[in-house]
């Protein structure tokens, strides 16, 4: 897996790169900023890009502009974005710009290592990776919740939102793969999403989810 890092932090973007690097993946290339991101991508065409949300020289939402900026370039580019706080709305644009192969992780995740590599995996294979605690932020914030849903089928798509497929959800549920199947159907139903595409269909729904 090529990986292009866009992280100012010194210590944090070399741990990642070790990190990686130990794993078997390839750096492409480490930027301090947001500014080269786009000629980085040009040059290595990365499998997925890392970068943090707040980036000089403002420190607000340069990372995730340009990470979007990088997807409207390459439609389809996997980008995992981190920052140290939930920021519900970057969380909702990011994932509303294309949504398969986007991750929002929190800075305290990057450092547990196992689960900041399985987030990577999946963002890389074009899956979605979400923060539990921003998916749970958001979840108290939303002004209009999803009021069709019953308690079970919002934790289903709670967990759908973290990039979660039906085995995992079974087992974070305890219950079966058919009744997480039979509840997403129910979910794709109340959210009035036609028959197609199931991938498709959860994005959708997770769209649904963020409220955007």
């Amino acid at each position: 897996m090529r990986v292009v890092i866009v992280e100012d932090n010194t210590i944090l973007a070399e741990g990642l790169k070790l990190l990686l690097e130990t794993g078997g993946h390839t750096v492409a290339a480490v930027l301090g900023d947001a500014e080269g991101l786009l000629g980085a991508v040009d040059e290595h065409s990365p499998d997925v890009v890392i970068a943090d949300v707040r980036l000089p020289p403002a420190y607000r939402e340069e990372g995730l502009r340009a990470a979007i900026d990088a997807r409207r370039a390459r439609p389809g580019l996997p980008i995992l974005v981190f920052s140290q706080y939930v920021e519900e709305v970057y969380a909702s644009e990011l994932f509303a710009d294309g949504a398969r192969g986007v991750g929002y992780l929190l800075k305290d995740r990057v450092a547990r290592v196992e689960e900041f590599l399985d987030a990577l995996t999946r963002v890389a294979a074009g899956g979605t990776a979400m923060d539990p605690e921003v998916v749970g932020q958001l979840l108290t914030r939303r002004k209009r919740p999803l009021s069709r849903l019953t308690p079970r089928e919002r934790d289903v798509l709670a967990l759908m939102a973290e990039g979660r497929d039906n085995t995992e959800i079974a087992e974070r549920l305890v219950v079966t793969d058919g009744a997480v199947h039979k509840h997403i159907g129910r979910i794709f139903s109340k959210l009035g999403l036609a028959d197609g595409d199931t991938g498709h269909r959860r994005v959708r729904a997770v769209l649904a989810y963020l409220g955007t």
